[in-house]
């Protein structure tokens, strides 16, 4: 990394004047700018950005633009730790302006009361407000082993949103239209393009697709393919612009392809026909589709009119130490199911491609700055002082073609292991966001948390913005690129940038919190 970098991000964080806050240990405040060593932080009890309820943790989302109350409204599946063995999964929500700050709506619909109901445990689907009658309808998964069907679809209605009524005699059944009776998840509701609602439901490696004139009765219209031999979850099918998308998160198990991918059509047949043939329909985007990396899930959007967001989740990990949960991904690198909300904005480019960007309200949130300081430096990286709970980053990295870079949390002056993302270059031409344990006790590449190609940019400029709030991270380059993912033990400890021995030059490096 060249000096310069280092001299112009010392004038730069001159002009920061605002000190990191001092918190009370005992009886004396500790001076967090005194050292600059290993801290074992945890996370606040609190996630105020990526919102994670005060027990349990968020599963899949299911969001919509609510316009008779002005706000967003993300549902999701409610984990606890002590879920029943068969009742489990009710629907909670938040509702949200802006996606950066929520509201709890506690819980919305819940679960079957006995082991015996259809609905013993939810599964995901969407929520759609009707203007002809004036209702909310909640389609959703009801799932239960004890059941002669597995997974049926379900809804319930609301005139308010507050009661909800769950519609008893009313189901469908993947059995009875020629699908698997123990996969037939995921409603999802929308209006094509012939001007009735339709609704996708995935089933046993094949989409059914049902449509109605009244969101009451159903006609079964036929059915179109999963991408190959995966199973894919969580569709969500939408028009923005000129393009009609279908967003899905591919349950494709311990695999790299166990990500939120997209495909792209002039028609909602068209989006059809795409899955027929995978390979030679994915977006021209050059990440096939690829929206995040493996540590977001279930993501599904939601439009008031003018921005289109998508909310998943981010996994939680497990592990007896932070360095444990920083690399335990799950059994043979399947990332745990459930964790934090997370939310990024939608950006379509002139070809119509897809790719995922910070939500505008997040820089607003994060607006106290924070003095910045390098406290070490060497041949390849810049170490700065210790980070808040919540913090943007944000910097410029200026690059050749071949030249690897990247940025590293929890990383002090003793330490020998750290995390680190990645910016490597695949080729000359492409560049993929590794997750990493670095350090001379590190272990390297952890697979678990992949990331996805995107194309170098072609003045060799990277701009980046990095959200943290706790130990969920989420980092944007150049709007072409999200990566998101856990780091635990980031509160109170030292962040660097490195440079593996190239000659990037680094600019305006700023933190700021709220």
């Amino acid at each position: 990394m060249k000096r310069t970098a280092y001299i112009t991000a010392i004038l730069l964080m001159g002009t920061l004047t605002m000190a990191c806050s001092k918190e009370e240990y005992g009886d004396a405040p500790r001076d967090w700018d005194a050292s600059s060593t290993y801290f074992a932080s945890a996370d606040d009890k609190g996630f105020n950005t990526y919102y994670t309820p005060a027990i349990g943790r968020v599963g899949d989302t299911m969001p919509f633009w609510d316009a008779k109350a002005g706000e967003y409204k993300v549902l999701y599946l409610q984990e606890f730790e002590n879920n029943g063995t068969y009742n489990f999964h009710p629907i909670w929500g938040v509702s949200t302006k802006d996606g950066a700050s929520y509201t709890s709506l506690g819980e919305v619909l819940p679960t079957g009361a006995s082991t015996l109901e259809q609905d013993a445990a939810i599964g995901t689907g969407c929520c759609v407000y009707n203007e002809a009658d004036g209702l909310y309808y909640i389609y959703y998964t009801g799932h239960n082993g004890n059941c002669t069907n597995r997974e049926v679809v379900l809804r319930a209605t609301s005139p308010d949103f507050k009661t909800w009524t769950k519609d008893l005699l009313w189901a469908l059944k993947g059995d009875d239209f020629g699908y698997s009776s123990n996969d037939f998840r995921d409603p999802q509701v929308f209006k094509a393009d012939d001007g009735l609602w339709h609704m996708v439901i995935s089933s046993n490696l094949k989409f059914a697709d049902f449509k109605s004139s009244d969101l009451r009765t159903w006609e079964h219209v036929g059915s179109f393919n999963m991408v190959w031999d995966r199973m894919c979850e969580c569709p969500d099918i939408f028009k923005m612009g000129d393009w009609w998308y279908f967003v899905y998160s591919e349950g494709y198990r311990a695999s790299w392809s166990r990500k939120v991918k997209y495909m792209m059509a002039r028609s909602f047949e068209g989006l059809k026909e795409c899955f027929g043939d995978p390979g030679a329909h994915w977006p021209q985007d050059g990440h096939e589709g690829v929206l995040d990396s493996r540590a977001f899930y279930a993501g599904k959007t939601a439009s008031d009119g003018t921005d289109r967001y998508i909310w998943g989740w981010s996994p939680y990990r497990t592990g007896a130490t932070i360095h444990d949960k920083n690399v335990n991904v799950g059994a043979s690198g399947e990332p745990n199911w459930s964790g934090s909300m997370v939310c990024h904005k939608l950006i379509q480019h002139a070809d119509g491609t897809l790719t995922l960007g910070q939500v505008p309200a997040m820089a607003g949130k994060y607006s106290r700055p924070l003095n910045v300081k390098v406290v070490e430096s060497g041949s390849d990286y810049t170490l700065y002082n210790r980070l808040e709970n919540s913090n943007h980053i944000s910097f410029t990295v200026t690059a050749s073609a071949w030249d690897r870079w990247g940025v590293s949390f929890v990383r002090g002056t003793d330490s020998k292991k750290y995390y680190t993302l990645v910016v490597n270059a695949e080729n000359e031409n492409i560049r993929k966001v590794n997750f990493e344990q670095e350090g001379e006790e590190g272990k390297g590449f952890i697979e678990g948390a992949d990331g996805y190609a995107f194309v170098r940019p072609a003045d060799n400029i990277y701009h980046v913005d990095i959200f943290t709030d706790n130990s969920v991270v989420v980092m944007y380059i150049n709007d072409v690129c999200a990566f998101t993912c856990r780091i635990y033990g980031i509160r109170r400890n030292c962040w660097s940038i490195n440079g593996y021995g190239n000659s990037i030059q680094v600019s305006d490096v700023r933190v700021s919190t709220y």
